[in-house]
């Protein structure tokens, strides 16, 4: 028979993970729907620096490159699309959790 190692090892490395989730989760839990108002702004804002970031630096390689071949500026235009999808994903998320927050204050209940 093999020794037992202890389960409670596998757990160490997941520690900094919760140490780190942990005050999201108490604000939420102390400022209530207010704190979804709050996390959604907060997504909102990060989704527009990421578009304003990403249209920077299509602008920015358009003007210091100039005129690119074809196939550049096609991986251009590729990562120019996928930043602002994925920001307009991080507003919508952002829109729904104010709107989630809004309703929970003043749902009567």
């Amino acid at each position: 028979m093999r020794p037992r190692k202890s389960e409670t090892l596998l757990l160490l490395p997941l520690l900094p993970i919760f140490i780190l989730g942990l005050p999201p989760m108490l604000l939420l839990t102390f400022l209530g729907f207010a704190g979804f108002v709050i996390l959604g702004m907060l997504l909102i804002c990060v989704g527009l620096s990421d578009r304003l970031d990403a249209n920077s630096d299509f602008n920015r390689e358009i003007i210091v490159h100039g005129y690119a071949r074809r196939s550049e500026r096609t991986i251009q235009a590729s990562k120019l699309r996928s930043a602002l999808h994925s920001s307009t994903l991080m507003n919508a998320s952002g829109a729904g959790l104010i709107a989630m927050g809004v309703l929970g204050v003043f749902w009567p209940g």
